[in-house]
């Protein structure tokens, strides 16, 4: 046998696990800032592996080291839209103390892949990368035109990846009419005849804010009416703490009535505290698509404890549901208060899209051949995905990085969170569902 029959040999199976393990090992940690070390090594692994098997990829720098790669790879009939698949290579930061395994380490244990982006989102970006090489390597060519996109800079907002392709470079996605990409395909096990597996077609959008608070400064030991960190404290407690009404958009109508379909009740709004019982780990990925939040997340003030200072900030994480960011903004206003001046850091709008067309159809039909229990149905993600930019374009974005989970498994805990991991099985699934996806899309 050649070395030439040998690579032929290989699957996206063989090869998903090992493609995962390397792309965690290039820490691609993004601070929100410059500080990282950039998406540049992770860029040029992926352009490595898509040349392996004749593609030609282009890498795109937008600031030194905060680099993507693209590539396009021909269909069998050009004449149909494209379909983008994008995933972006940075992670969050991750701290290997509080870890049972290193987060750069690529570790399998305990029949898990783990690392800093095992689920968000270097397990979906492998995945990719192995179906794509097994079909280049056997010659199946899709059946329409498809752009691969691995981006910097998601966990930040985009500005640097997907952000900078769409406005620097458009050209790249010329004729792509629809996307998938992260957050969506994974089940939720209702019982072995059912498994429900979550198709991400809208998210929230985000305003990330600074407040300022502007007081007297002065000295420590004397009495003090006009604090600025007094006045901030008692505004980010108010909001901290306030509940924002509910909200039930159209995509989390359909999700509660294909859940209360799946578990034989009718799911109300009006009692989601009973309805979020039942969902186990994926309740605080639902929980929060219900309504409006803002979760301050930094404080900063002062400089010597006995000096007053004149001013305090903090930060927030806002988040708003499609069609009521003018709602979310006036209620913020009226939590803080005429004292507090709000300014937006990064924002970026709500989408949604509907659960339905040809391209619906081939994810349900794909993971029904792999898991017959399997029932694709439509949900909200509470963050924000790089599908915000691409929107832009004109581009349909669904959430499709299918995964069958344990239902034990605290999925939604994976996401930014210490022991990040995803099942070997899991990868191995992912692959076949996306390459039976790719055949019929």
């Amino acid at each position: 046998m050649t070395d030439k029959d040998t690579a032929r040999s290989v699957t996206g199976e063989d090869e998903v696990v090992d493609l995962c393990r390397e792309l965690i090992r290039i820490d691609t940690s993004n601070y929100g800032d410059h500080s990282g070390p950039g998406e540049r090594g992770a860029a040029e692994y992926v352009a490595e592996k898509l040349a392996e098997v004749g593609l030609e990829p282009q890498i795109f720098e937008s600031h030194q080291g905060r680099a993507s790669t693209v590539a396009r790879i021909e269909g069998e009939d050009p004449s149909r839209p494209a379909l983008l698949i994008h995933g972006h290579t940075d992670v969050v930061p991750a701290n290997a103390d509080d870890w049972t395994h290193h987060p750069f380490s690529g570790e399998i244990a305990d029949g898990c892949v783990w690392g800093r982006g095992a689920v968000d989102m270097k397990d979906m970006d492998a995945m990719t990368l192995a179906v794509v090489r097994d079909r280049l390597r056997s010659g199946r060519r899709p059946p329409r035109d498809i752009v691969l996109a691995f981006l910097a800079d998601e966990e930040a907002g985009g500005t640097y990846g997907a952000r900078y392709l769409v406005d620097k470079h458009p050209h790249l996605f010329e004729g792509v009419t629809e996307a998938i990409s992260e957050v969506g395909g994974f089940s939720f096990t209702v019982n072995e005849q059912r498994r429900l597996y979550l198709i991400q077609t809208a998210e929230k959008g985000m305003h990330w804010m600074k407040l300022t608070v502007a007081g007297t400064a002065g000295h420590g030991s004397m009495i003090h009416r006009d604090n600025a960190i007094t006045e901030l404290s008692e505004a980010v407690a108010r909001l901290g703490r306030h509940e924002f009404p509910v909200r039930v958009t159209k995509t989390t109508r359909a999700f509660l009535d294909e859940l209360g379909d799946a578990l034989g009740i009718e799911l109300e709004a009006d009692d989601m505290e009973a309805t979020l019982a039942r969902l186990g780990g994926i309740a605080k990925l639902i929980g929060a698509t219900l309504r409006n939040t803002a979760n301050p997340t930094q404080l900063g003030a002062g400089y010597k404890v006995n000096v007053i200072p004149g001013e305090a900030t903090a930060h927030v994480d806002g988040r708003f549901l499609p069609g009521f960011e003018e709602e979310f903004l006036a209620d913020l206003d009226t939590i803080l208060g005429p004292t507090v001046r709000r300014e937006d850091l990064h924002s970026d709008k709500a989408v949604e899209t509907t659960f339905d067309g040809a391209l619906v159809e081939a994810m349900q039909s794909a993971l029904l051949a792999e898991d017959p229990a399997a029932k694709a149905i439509p949900y909200m993600l509470s963050g924000g995905t790089d599908a915000k930019s691409f929107d832009d374009l004109g581009i349909r974005g669904f959430g499709f990085a299918p995964l069958k989970l344990p239902p034990e498994l605290d999925f939604a805990g994976m996401f930014h969170g210490v022991d990040e991991r995803v099942p070997v099985d899991a990868l191995k699934f992912g692959v076949r569902v996306l390459d039976r996806f790719l055949d019929s899309a």
